[in-house]
């Protein structure tokens, strides 16, 4: 049977593949958090959200406990998504700048976003084997999205799961060659999209000026810049 986006969906939000992550899900759904008592938590994995025409993918690590993992949308309802989806308006990708939950009109343009693990892990720590996991409905993300020219990491475990799938696909020298920095341009391999490293909008770089808002949208800038060209 041929893939195609609703069937992926589909799959990612039933996998039951890694145990420990959907035990913590279903726990932080029950539970919840004191300021979303009200609330009605997604709990089940999160699935990619934008363009299906999207020239530029955004891969990030994984949900936030009380961020998509309530939400149902990638990178929404925590502050790492209000920087997030405000960059992205502020570069002509988004319609609004913000990002509040699956009903609030938000749409993307050329840009579609994605995470490496797709359930909130405890701690923000997914393990190997977890990224491992879920590495190929990323793989089945990229060759649904045909278009793509630009691929932005959020994050060093976001960049090195890029490449590793990269590598998979046949198309990737040394990891030495690929160094992690901040909006860093790094060249196409294999006749696949340029790769742009990025520092992760969470509230550890936000908060304490690792990553500020000029620093963010200069990333999107640039991969506007590529598209251009």
């Amino acid at each position: 049977m041929a893939d195609s986006p609703v069937r992926l969906e589909s799959q990612i939000v039933n996998c039951e593949q890694c145990p420990r992550l959907r035990d913590h899900c279903r726990e932080v759904a029950r539970v919840k958090r004191r300021a979303y008592l009200d609330c009605d938590y997604w709990g089940r994995p999160v699935p990619g959200f934008g363009d299906q025409q999207a020239r530029v993918l955004i891969v990030g690590l994984a949900p936030g406990a009380h961020g998509a993992n309530r939400t149902g949308r990638v990178f929404t309802g925590d502050r790492s998504g209000d920087w997030l989806y405000r960059a992205l308006w502020q570069t002509g990708f988004a319609n609004q700048p913000t990002s509040l939950d699956r009903g609030d009109g938000l749409r993307l343009n050329d840009a579609w976003v994605s995470a490496s693990v797709r359930c909130a892990p405890p701690g923000n720590r997914p393990l190997p084997a977890e990224i491992a996991a879920c590495r190929p409905f990323l793989a089945r993300e990229v060759a649904l999205l045909r278009r793509v020219r630009v691929v932005v990491a959020l994050g060093r475990i976001a960049f090195d799961n890029c490449l590793t799938l990269a590598r998979e696909a046949g198309g990737v020298a040394a990891r030495a060659s690929f160094p992690f920095a901040h909006d860093r341009q790094h060249p196409p391999t294999g006749g696949g999209p340029v790769l742009i490293s990025s520092y992760h909008p969470s509230q550890q770089n936000t908060s304490t000026g690792r990553l500020t808002e000029a620093m963010l949208r200069a990333v999107f800038e640039r991969a506007r810049s590529i598209l251009r060209a």
